[in-house]
């Protein structure tokens, strides 16, 4: 029998009651609106992008647009994949919690993935206002990279460096309320279903990744 709803959560069960379609909408247009302001106000701005010509430009041109239309494909598949993997594991612990809020859970968790996208923005903006490629590549705010000199990390750990981070974490526990909101049941039970269903996957795929790496 889920257990009633607190009065928090009565209160966040309003803010949540929106129209999916519109909020995925926003999400896509938040990302495609910080990723427009780095091509163009950030990479765009070094020194080795700023003289290219010709077939080099439109090349550069051509991967930033795509770039930019993936957003709502990228977007799909991730809620798609991570609502798939929490639906499965609320399944396994014996929650009867449908894929569909699975799926909006995956969804309203990524808000959290934002604020390190805008802190870097800030960044380059204000304090590194005058960046290398790699120097822009290889930073991402409170990540085990952003303590590291990127000169010395292999290439193939750059990404998992940059994987573990502080709102990869503050990810997880969003997840974790997420599930709980949804199940209304134990809290511990939704603590043990982000543990032993997403976060292993996660840290498989970084394994995965350094392994493959070429």
């Amino acid at each position: 029998m889920p257990r009633p709803y607190s009065d928090l959560e009565l209160t966040v069960r309003g803010w949540v009651g929106f129209n999916k379609t519109l909020f995925f909408g926003v999400i896509c247009l938040i990302a495609f609106l910080l990723l427009f302001i780095q091509q163009n106000l950030i990479i765009g701005e070094i020194a080795a992008f700023q003289f290219l010509e010709g077939p080099e430009a439109l090349i550069f041109r051509i991967i930033s647009g795509f770039k930019l239309l993936a957003i709502p494909l990228v977007y799909a598949l991730k809620f798609t994949l991570v609502g798939f993997i929490l639906w499965v594991g609320c399944f396994m612990w014996g929650y009867k919690v449908t894929y569909n809020k699975c799926w909006q859970i995956a969804m309203i968790a990524e808000l959290v993935f934002f604020v390190p996208t805008f802190l870097k923005i800030l960044w380059f903006f204000f304090v590194n206002t005058d960046p290398n490629y790699w120097e822009y590549q290889s930073f991402y705010p409170l990540s085990l990279m952003a303590f590291l000199d990127h000169t010395q990390v292999r290439p193939k750990m750059l990404y998992p460096n940059q994987a573990l981070n502080l709102f990869e974490i503050i990810y997880w526990v969003v997840l974790t309320y997420g599930v709980d909101f949804a199940a209304r049941k134990k809290k511990a039970v939704a603590n043990y279903i982000i543990a032993t269903s997403y976060i292993p996957l996660f840290l498989l795929w970084l394994l995965f990744y350094i392994g493959v790496y070429e």
